[in-house]
């Protein structure tokens, strides 16, 4: 990947997770998330966990080894349930993880299963309280009359705990799966979206949230398209976008109207009649939207490319990355082993200048908007030496296959990179592949 230097090389830093090829189910990454100043980096599984980890101090006599992440907290946030009226099973797997802001010394994230959102308190404790006048050091009440003297309880360090608590639960506002979480730029209010509504909720406020968008028509028959993914603008806190599964992204301004089913702007791309096909209405479905971090673009990602809308041009993206176009023939069996169902999602870097999104076969691939330049890199344990460089892959799509290219017959369509998170500040990302979360950083020479 170009920087601003030359050209970047990515070095393999830190895998986490099991090496095991037997998979446990609720062990599968769901969501990967840094925090705002890229010092935590939280992990949703399936099996309703949360992960944090955290930055050590890098060594500031030995700069070739940047600061490793290693765990933090580890919390049980969802619980698997039952919903006895519609006689459904809700499955605790982690949907999205959104860190607030930070504003004292504890942090805060709002994790979301498909039903159920919650506010978490992370916090440190290295001092306990002791020399209580009531209470023995081992919680036993002392008799009252056996008190002679009173005296000042004193603070003392103890070895650090992180306490994960629950601080709010905001429960029974969707009818359908929750897709998407989305905090605002005022810091106090969020969004959540499932499949036909997003709602507006206050962090403080936990029994009534306000319906914003509805797309649900009268008659479930007529219905012909699903919210996918919203997102709310990182600076305008009226600006929220949410994309469609027809293709088309809708922006709101919520000064308009109270009610946005209305939207202020439409982004769609027309389809090129030459590529029309069975599976054009399948891969043409968003799966994520992203605002860049200046506001100015939003980056959209479908089957099988990436987009960039500028804010102020409707009609077309400015930019279209192709992901893996070598897939575009392989379609039919995609579709029958549900592969085309996928939900890629896609993140930019902290000057968004390069954008990253997965693939299959464990590779993730990054796309370098001024040299118009893209790479694609593997995932996996045999790349997994300390500061060992990844070396490019490519796919050979037909003809005579070159020697370190990888047919397209070969991919592994299991091993696929859903999620992927890249540091705010820094050249440090993370890309989830099954149950294995791999840290990556540039090489510093």
């Amino acid at each position: 990947m170009a920087g601003p230097g030359g050209d970047m090389q990515w070095c393999f830093s830190q895998v986490k997770g099991a090496i095991d090829d037997d998979v446990a189910e609720a062990d599968i990454i769901s969501t990967v998330e840094f925090n705002h100043t890229g010092e935590l980096l939280a992990t949703g599984d399936k099996g309703g966990r949360v992960v944090i980890f955290q930055q050590e101090i890098e060594n500031k006599n030995q700069p070739q080894f940047r600061s490793e992440y290693n765990v933090y907290s580890t919390f049980q946030s969802h619980e698997p349930e039952f919903d006895y009226l519609k006689s459904l099973e809700i499955e605790e797997k982690i949907n999205k993880i959104r860190w607030l802001p930070q504003k004292n010394a504890a942090q805060f994230l709002l994790s979301t299963n498909d039903k159920t959102i919650k506010l978490w308190k992370i916090s440190e404790r290295d001092k306990r309280p002791e020399g209580y006048n009531l209470k023995e050091d081992d919680g036993r009440y002392k008799d009252p009359n056996s008190i002679t003297s009173l005296q000042v309880p004193v603070l003392i360090p103890m070895d650090l705990m992180v306490e994960a608590s629950p601080r709010r639960v905001f429960a029974n506002a969707h009818t359908y799966h929750i897709n998407s979480v989305s905090v605002n730029s005022d810091n106090e209010t969020y969004l959540s979206a499932d499949d036909l509504r997003v709602n507006l909720w206050h962090l403080e406020i936990t029994d009534r949230s306000f319906n914003i968008v509805d797309i649900k028509p009268a008659n479930m028959e007529e219905l012909t398209e699903v919210i996918t993914a919203s997102e709310f603008h990182p600076h305008q806190c009226n600006t929220l976008v949410y994309s469609s599964s027809k293709g088309t992204i809708r922006l709101c301004d919520m000064r308009a109207s109270a009610l946005c089913d209305k939207h202020s702007k439409l982004f769609e791309e027309p389809e090129n009649p030459s590529n029309r096909s069975f599976f054009s209405e399948i891969i043409s479905s968003i799966s994520d939207v992203k605002f860049s971090h200046n506001g100015r673009y939003m980056m959209t990602r479908d089957y099988l490319s990436v987009k960039i809308w500028d804010l102020n041009m409707e009609n077309r993206p400015v930019e279209t990355y192709q992901v893996h176009e070598y897939l575009r023939s392989k379609l039919c069996s995609l579709y029958e082993n549900d592969c085309i169902f996928d939900k890629f999602e896609c993140c930019w870097n902290g000057n968004d200048s390069v954008v990253m999104t997965g693939s299959y076969n464990n590779f993730f691939r990054m796309f370098d908007r001024g040299h118009r330049r893209d790479i694609t890199l593997e995932a996996s344990r045999e790349n997994s030496k300390p500061m060992q460089v990844l070396k490019p892959r490519k796919v050979c799509t037909g003809g005579k296959r070159k020697k370190d290219e990888i047919s397209v017959d070969s991919l592994d369509f299991n091993k696929k990179i859903l999620h992927t998170a890249w540091h705010p500040q820094d050249n440090i990302i993370a890309v989830a592949t099954t149950n294995n979360l791999y840290i990556f950083q540039d090489k510093v020479n």
